[in-house]
């Protein structure tokens, strides 16, 4: 079991691993906090609360920068959400598994930002490729792998 000061956040509005985060939480015992603008339906566990953030155009990434820090996993597809978690110190782990890194955060804000200039001005026309069986299995082996070098790191530090 995890410490329980590592809390994972997750950006749920369009989150398609939500019962995967449910699941891996209840194994290592960690308290999860799925933040949407509005109402949305979770399971009812004493480690799961829903938080509707309001409606603000931002209003759920807010409410989770502002609570993120070292220690807490976020899960989030969203570039800028993730860019300010990171800084916080909190591990931050796309759906699809890939992770996001103080040495990575960068380039992708900047190919983020590039993608929507591009997408505006209508040189591309398509979004990002659909969500597969293999996301979802690279992002269960993230998920555990981060809560474990958590656990470790915080062994280490006592």
């Amino acid at each position: 079991m995890t410490d329980a000061l590592t809390r994972i956040y997750v950006d749920a509005d369009a989150c398609p691993v939500k019962d995967e985060i449910y699941k891996v939480a209840e194994r290592h015992g960690l308290p999860v906090s799925i933040v949407a603008g509005g109402f949305i339906r979770v399971p009812q566990h004493p480690l799961i609360e829903r938080i509707a953030a309001g409606s603000g155009m931002d209003a759920a990434d807010d409410w989770i920068a502002e609570r993120a820090k070292a220690g807490d996993i976020v899960i989030t597809a969203d570039i800028p959400l993730a860019s300010r978690c990171v800084k916080a110190g909190a591990t931050v782990i796309a759906p699809n598994g890939k992770p996001f890194t103080e040495e990575s955060i960068g380039m992708t804000l900047a190919v983020r930002n590039l993608m929507t200039d591009l997408r505006s001005s209508g040189e591309i026309t398509g979004g990002p490729r659909g969500f597969t069986p293999r996301d979802r299995s690279t992002f269960l082996s993230a998920l555990d792998s981060a809560i474990r070098r958590i656990a470790r790191g915080r062994a280490a530090s006592t």
